[in-house]
């Protein structure tokens, strides 16, 4: 089993997504999408920013490692009667499946930043887009204060080293390596483009509960807690992060949960 595959695969994303919904259509909604415009979503999860372009009239691809994120965004495009969005199984390391200069957009939205061989994944990016066209990446940022940089700098300090040769996926909230994986793709510094923005986590209940969502459902944090659970550590994990959820949360009060978190959007031009 691909290791990649395999951590999407567990646990069950949608339940975090669920919380990441009103975000992702203000994010799309930005992104200039007009009817008509083939659009790729790729490492797209069960749909938190494809079907939002759908709706606003795109012909929008979701492409992601995970066979139960697929399904479950199939289900949901049948669920909104959409017609001009479909869900595929795909690795953003080769794109094989998919033809050169196909898409008018190339979105990943904290998707194709944790594939492995970022210079393939900005190889592939670039190849399945149109002269004249844009990708636009969402990724975390290394050593950002808010929320979901810090889950995963929490979860690395229970978690064994990785193996040799890994590459942090946290690298493409740099934009120095940003701009250099590009650029061995092809594209000038100059057609690249970065600004600072944020994500809302939003919950209808407090953030305690949200912390649960990712210890059952979150496959890096699953992981963390099965590593920490070994060396009898897996309770002080899960305090560590529930006072990070609760110290983060920005809701006004303790029984819901609106906890925003800072990200690198990159957008890129195809010349």
């Amino acid at each position: 089993m691909n290791p990649n595959k395999a951590l999407w695969e567990k646990g069950d994303f949608t339940k975090i997504a669920e919380s990441m919904r009103n975000s992702g259509s203000e994010l799309v909604a930005k992104l200039g999408i007009t009817k008509g415009m083939k659009v790729l979503d790729l490492g797209c999860g069960d749909g938190t920013t494809a079907i939002p372009a759908a709706k606003l009239g795109a012909n929008v691809l979701g492409v992601d490692i995970a066979e139960n994120l697929v399904k479950a965004g199939n289900a949901r495009a049948k669920a909104e009667g959409l017609t001009n969005i479909s869900f595929q199984e795909g690795d953003a390391t080769d794109l094989h499946e998919l033809n050169d200069q196909q898409f008018d957009l190339v979105v990943t939205i904290f998707g194709a930043m944790f594939a492995p061989r970022p210079h393939d994944v900005a190889r592939e990016l670039v190849r399945v887009t149109r002269p004249g066209g844009r990708i636009v990446m969402g990724n975390w940022i290394p050593g950002d204060p808010t929320l979901v940089a810090q889950i995963l700098k929490i979860s690395s300090a229970y978690t064994p080293p990785p193996p040799e040769g890994f590459v942090s996926p946290m690298l493409w909230g740099v934009e120095e390596q940003v701009i250099e994986r590009f650029a061995a793709a092809g594209v000038a510094k100059e057609n690249i483009s970065f600004s600072k923005e944020t994500f809302n986590f939003e919950y209808s209940t407090p953030p305690a509960e949200l912390v649960a969502k990712f210890r059952q459902y979150y496959g890096p944090t699953m992981n963390a807690f099965e590593a920490a659970e070994k060396n009898g550590k897996a309770e002080e994990l899960h305090r560590e992060l529930e006072d990070l959820f609760i110290k983060q949360n920005k809701s006004g009060n303790n029984e819901t949960s609106f906890i925003p978190a800072t990200f690198l959007k990159v957008t890129v031009t195809k010349r």
